[in-house]
């Protein structure tokens, strides 16, 4: 079985306040690496614009420098405070027009996708997603703030997830050859 083709992959664990960004590179079944980790902060003091600003210019340069293959960003889901939501909904908005405007292939992952792929417990706590993403990177200590480490997950979890779903993606298309051939026979 042949090593796949190594991937650099950018996770933004998205918010307004706190944006988590994390990139690592590696393919599914070798050991992962750390390339670099963080946290864009913008102030509640500013004006939404001038905030949506701030975290633009951060993310341009956090694309600029690792110049990833694809970023993965964490799917926004209900929660009960609205506001919350569309902080982290307009941050995930900006990353995806970014890597839309660049070409960058954009996945998004449900908070239960990553937790799964990363400690194979879909309902696991902060902690214990903190411990396996130590553990996976071969770090010393899990990285602060936990958006940072969240953003770290959700790469890893496309690293591993990525590999499948493209594996499927190649059979299908494959079988869609083989039966449109069929067919024209």
């Amino acid at each position: 079985m042949s090593q796949q083709t190594s991937r650099t992959v950018l996770g933004v664990d998205p918010g307004l306040t706190r944006c988590g960004i994390g990139v690592v590179k590696g393919s599914a079944g070798a050991q992962l690496e750390l390339v670099d980790v963080g946290v864009i902060q913008t102030s509640t003091q500013l004006p939404l614009e001038q905030r949506l600003l701030e975290l633009e210019a951060a993310l341009i340069d956090w694309f600029d420098k690792h110049r990833p293959d694809v970023i993965a960003v964490e799917r926004v889901f209900s929660q009960h405070n609205v506001r919350t939501v569309m902080g982290t909904g307009q941050a995930a908005g900006i990353a995806l027009l970014l890597a839309a405007k660049r070409g960058i292939p954009v996945v998004m992952h449900t908070p239960s996708e990553v937790k799964a792929a990363v400690t194979g417990n879909g309902r696991a706590n902060k902690s214990q997603v903190a411990d396996m993403v130590v553990r996976i990177l071969s770090l010393k200590e899990a990285p602060k703030p936990v958006d940072s480490t969240d953003a770290l997950a959700l790469a890893i979890c496309n690293l591993w997830r990525g590999s499948a779903t493209s594996k499927i993606e190649q059979a299908v298309r494959a079988e869609k050859t083989r039966i449109s051939k069929l067919v024209k026979r």
